[in-house]
């Protein structure tokens, strides 16, 4: 049944993919609410209680599902092959990328706007915390981020965006009960690590796009077994990281 689904969505994948897909955020989401600081989580309800019934993972896929020509540039950067540098100027003129729209909407939630403003910026910052953290999200104009770069998985043809948004995920879990259980111990080994601090998004779309330029990351256009057994633990130390990540910012921007 997870080939079957694997492949259906591999096939439906359009060209602009969204980042880990619902799956994936909502996990993210889910690791970073276990870890919000008292004050943290109070601030959190109250802005969600603006919608009643809303969690903090049922926003994290928001900002995908209102995405519009102002916003599409939000969810990532694209950063030069040879270095995997970050230069604002270069690489975010106006802020209209993933790294400045963190900023940006870190700096509202974090200040005295109106509710109604900085629960925007939390739907926001709970989805750019994890698209960052997605590596072809920080990858090379070239391909678009893997989008261009076709694969074949099981059978379909796909791009390898959209096989590190939802594929990869789903070759592990087909629901978010079984993923959050997988990783657990990567949590609590990411949680423990001097990496947990690290929430400046420059720094994680650095990170992201190095595991891109690796030699291997771009797989033989007939996706092997082997591929997966090799970034499957990646990938999981991604989602790990993002949601323990954006607990602390969280946590920062409720202090």
């Amino acid at each position: 049944m997870r080939v079957v689904a694997l492949a259906l969505i591999l096939s439906l994948s359009p060209l602009a993919s969204w980042a880990w897909g619902n799956l994936g955020h909502q996990v993210v989401a889910r690791i970073a609410q276990a870890q919000l600081s008292p004050k943290a989580l109070t601030g959190v309800n109250r802005l969600l209680a603006l919608e009643p019934g809303a969690t903090l993972a049922s926003v994290s896929t928001w900002a995908d599902e209102h995405r519009g020509a102002g916003t599409a540039r939000w969810h990532y950067v694209n950063l030069p092959k040879d270095s995997c540098s970050y230069d604002a100027a270069r690489d975010c003129p106006g802020g209209q990328c993933v790294v400045g729209a963190i900023h940006a909407q870190l700096g509202i939630l974090s200040s005295d706007a109106p509710d109604a403003a900085r629960l925007l910026a939390l739907k926001y910052v709970v989805h750019l915390f994890a698209d960052v953290h997605q590596p072809l999200h920080a990858g090379h104009a070239e391909d678009r981020g893997g989008n261009q770069y076709q694969i074949q998985v099981h059978g379909r043809g796909s791009n390898l965006h959209a096989y590190w948004d939802s594929g990869l995920i789903l070759e592990s879990a087909a629901d978010a009960e079984t993923l959050l259980a997988r990783l657990r111990s990567d949590v609590a080994s990411v949680a423990a690590s001097p990496a947990a601090a690290v929430t400046d998004p420059a720094a994680v779309a650095r990170e992201s796009c190095q595991i891109v330029a690796a030699q291997g990351f771009y797989p033989p256009r007939k996706l092997p077994p082997a591929y997966v057994e090799s970034y499957q633990p990646v990938m999981q130390q991604r989602l790990a990281l993002a949601g323990v990540r954006l607990a602390a910012a969280l946590n920062a921007a409720f202090r």
